[in-house]
Parts: structure tokens; sequence; C-alpha cells
């Protein structure tokens, strides 16, 4: 189903693909319905045991084409060093490919929300993250994303410097 890389020794390690989650801060979740143009948003997200999490709004675009179609693909471009002297680009990227659903489950949701309360805002702050997240509860909407399949690939020159 997903093919393989052509270019192999460009190819990065899952372990370096995780780190690259783990890590960025924004990529962009890429969605489509049968028919209907493709959807590409910019989104914040943490990586939290083995899926990715996102928020959002109860209702809205993504959750109409996830009500239809829930496969998906999520890049994060983790380095874009464009190098002009020698017409190239020194990039490394990570692409996911899963299924994404509407988490339903309140401690799941309380879980996901805290850890991207973590990332983004602090890790010394429980009573504040609580406080914000009781209060936009019934507002916000969080998505889970199992990955399916994770490559990752990075400049030619990046492979030599190693």
């Amino acid at each position: 189903m997903f093919k393989p890389m052509r270019r192999i020794r460009q190819q990065l390690s899952p372990e370096e693909c995780q780190k690259i989650l783990q890590n960025q801060t924004a990529g962009t979740l890429a969605l489509a319905a049968e028919g209907e143009y493709p959807y590409a948003v910019p989104l914040n997200y943490v990586y939290y045991n083995e899926r990715i999490y996102f928020h959002c709004a109860v209702s809205g675009h993504k959750l109409d084409i996830i009500a239809k179609q829930n496969k998906v693909s999520f890049c994060i471009i983790d380095k874009d060093t464009i190098v002009p002297e020698k017409y190239t680009t020194y990039f490394r990227s990570v692409i996911v490919f899963g299924r994404i659903e509407k988490v339903e489950n309140d401690e799941e949701k309380m879980a996901a929300l805290k850890e991207l309360a973590y990332k983004y805002v602090s890790q010394n702050n429980d009573e504040a993250h609580l406080k914000e997240i009781n209060g936009a509860w019934n507002r916000t909407c969080v998505l889970a994303l199992t990955v399916d399949h994770l490559t990752g690939k990075e400049a030619i020159e990046l492979v030599a410097q190693k």
C-alpha cells in the first residue's frame, strides 16, 4: 500500500522520525473526501502515546471531512535551509499516514489537552492548565491520529554529514 522510498540512503530511521515528531511544534494536516478538493491545514500538535493529537473547534471543515473520510497525512518540516549557491535545500521532514478520529473518551481528551499545554505553555502549572482546559472543555474537540505508516527523509548533504 505504501511505496518504498526511492532514495533509500536518505530515509530517516523510525527513531529519528519519532524524535522529530516529539520536538517540532507544527505540521500540516492533509485531508480529502472523495470528489472534493484536498484540504491542508497547518496545526500545532503533540505526539503522545504513539498518537498525534490536535485540538480544534467542535465544528468546522476538518470535522466535516473526517466524518466522510478519516484517512489523512501529516507532514512536519524539521529542517529547511536554502543553499542558493548550490541551487538546493538542505531539508529534513517526516510524513505520517494514518486514520484520524474525534476523541470521545473524556480521560483521553483531558490527557491530550494537558500534554498540549505542557508542550506549548509550561510543564509546571497544572492549576492554570486545568482552569483553561475546563473553561474551554465544551467548545474544544480533540482529534487523535493513529499512525499507520511513518517515513522521513533528509537531503543527501545531511546524510553525508553524519
